[in-house]
């Protein structure tokens, strides 16, 4: 069995994304903003489905308990608890899960992260959706072409590829940019 082929496939996509982000910065901004939100006292939020609902625990993790070095705790919320799943989609239905969390925790001046490797979640749109209602900076972690939230958001990334391991491999990349750009910019003694 040969797997050169999804090697090449892997670093053709990331090399494609690298040349892409150097143009447009989009992971400086996004920790720029994100280490404002909770120096103002403000908080983060992110959903995503399956494998994407993992990014996002792990994101949060590493803002409540620590990434690098010590340094105090930031506020993150993976809008991903399973009594809140279980009991939204039961009572509103799937399309509500995070959209309903980000009407409990989300707040003027928070920061919203939905990951929707399809762009066709229905329940990441209306978790946008909420969240730009009640006034949070946004942000996508989409793939392939987008999908239908391409350009919902003040800030996103979208991932062109094919499969979606490919896509979340990438999206994780991502996720711990921002997080160590937030600490360099929040904590630089950590940095020397």
């Amino acid at each position: 069995m040969q797997l050169i082929d999804s090697y090449i496939k892997t670093y053709n996509l990331l090399e494609t994304f690298i040349k892409e982000e150097k143009i447009s910065n989009t992971t400086e901004k996004v920790a720029m903003c994100l280490a404002r939100v909770f120096e103002n006292g403000n908080k983060a939020l992110i959903c995503g489905n399956g494998g994407s609902n993992c990014d996002a625990l792990h994101f949060a993790e590493e803002f409540t308990g620590r990434f690098r070095s010590d340094r105090k705790a930031l506020p993150a919320i993976a809008i991903s608890d399973s009594s809140h799943i279980t009991c939204v989609g039961n009572d509103y239905g799937f399309d509500y899960i995070f959209s309903r969390g980000v009407e409990a925790y989300g707040k003027e001046g928070d920061f919203f992260i939905g990951i929707s490797t399809s762009g066709n979640s229905a329940n990441v749109i209306k978790a946008v959706e909420a969240a730009k209602k009640a006034g949070l900076k946004t942000c996508l972690l989409l793939g392939k072409d987008g999908g239908k939230l391409k350009g919902m958001c003040d800030y996103e990334f979208i991932i062109p590829g094919e499969t979606s391991d490919r896509i979340q491999e990438i999206h994780m990349m991502i996720l711990h940019i921002i997080i160590e750009g937030v600490e360099k910019i929040m904590f630089p003694e950590n940095y020397k």
